[in-house]
């Protein structure tokens, strides 16, 4: 037992203080049916609504983003600030080979890998960010420098390629010519043999947050974007208020999905001035999905899924899909957890019980 929290097979469950079934089953029923989510909606043993109880606190998207807060705590450990662990936590995900992080990623439509990547600051309210780059290994330190280095907060393209070198960062031949036509052969032979097509199972963006001990709040993302993108397009990732947002005073949200539909919403910011108003992190993300689903034509058919935690230690994530799952990690534990999506509770609501 970890601050009141237990962990299971399929989640864990939440302290008695939390509501029941019944309450839950009433208060959202309410929400869905009046178009808010604003009331806070708690307690079933799937969601994704607790608190760790501990600092440093760790969450970011995907499976795969255990390990990289696995290495970010590593790095506080060590002495290292939040903006250190944010950074090496990224690095981790960006060297190892996941399908749309790093130079391993999703190819545009030319067969070129662009990536993007943003870090931002939470005490000194900074943020830097680099898009469209090519050949760069670590987008993720490449923002960190403009953030540091520069008066900006973005860079793109070549511009962003050539700063990263200045910096010394490490770099890759990024022969666009070469690279299309590597990128040709592998699509010819995917359609010659379609069992060697990848699964795309190991994908999407990786977000991560951090609170550190001394209250600090950091986060960073980094992607290839969307497979087969036209060149020259940039997701939500890079875009702070889009796919990060951080602000000392609050907490931090991070994005993952399709970053068109994240874009048009400022997604990140949502949640986090929504957990300015008091709302929980599972409260202001599914309250900002809601909002999106409501205006957007394709409804709750967004793919879009937020992770965020506020100062008070509290962890949460919601998607439009269904299944979302998020790392969380403290000096305690290190888990992957399954936030309900909209579309979830929807179907909890109509069909009158939890399962």
């Amino acid at each position: 037992m970890i601050a009141g929290v237990h962990f299971a097979k399929r989640g864990f469950i939440l302290p008695p203080m939390m509501t029941s079934r019944r309450s839950f089953i009433t208060r959202t029923g309410a929400a869905l049916a009046g178009g808010s989510l604003l009331h806070p909606v708690r307690g079933t043993a799937d969601d994704s609504l607790t608190s760790s109880g501990e600092r440093p606190l760790i969450v970011s998207t995907w499976p795969f983003g255990k390990a990289a807060n696995e290495r970010a705590l590593e790095t506080l450990t060590s002495g290292g600030s939040a903006l250190d662990a944010v950074e090496q936590g990224i690095r981790l995900t960006e060297s190892s080979g996941n399908g749309s992080v790093g130079l391993s990623g999703r190819p545009n439509a030319a067969g070129v890998v662009q990536l993007d990547a943003c870090i931002m600051s939470g005490p000194e309210h900074r943020a830097g960010s680099v898009a469209g780059i090519e050949g760069i290994v670590h987008p993720i330190s490449a923002a960190r420098r403009v953030m540091e280095k520069t008066p900006h907060v973005m860079l793109v393209g070549q511009g962003a390629r050539l700063f990263a070198i200045e910096q010394g960062l490490e770099a890759v031949n990024s022969d666009a010519t070469t690279r299309h036509e590597a990128w040709h052969a592998a699509r010819m032979a995917e359609q010659a043999n379609p069992s060697t097509k990848s699964s795309g199972q190991d994908h999407d963006t990786i977000a991560l947050l951090v609170l550190n001990a001394d209250g600090t709040v950091a986060g960073g993302c980094s992607t290839s974007g969307l497979s087969g993108k036209l060149p020259g397009r940039v997701g939500d990732s890079p875009i702070i208020g889009s796919g990060l947002y951080v602000d000392n005073e609050v907490g931090a949200a991070g994005a993952t999905g399709v970053g068109e539909n994240v874009m048009r919403y400022c997604g990140t910011f949502l949640v986090v001035e929504l957990m300015r108003q008091g709302l929980t992190p599972t409260e202001a993300c599914t309250e900002a999905l809601r909002r999106m689903a409501a205006k957007d034509p394709r409804g709750e058919a967004l793919s879009v899924s937020f992770v965020a935690l506020d100062k008070h230690g509290r962890f949460g994530a919601a998607t439009a899909g269904q299944g979302f799952q998020f790392a969380v990690t403290t000096p305690s534990f290190s888990q992957v957890l399954t936030s309900r999506g909209l579309g979830e509770l929807r179907r909890v609501v109509e069909g009158g019980n939890v399962r």
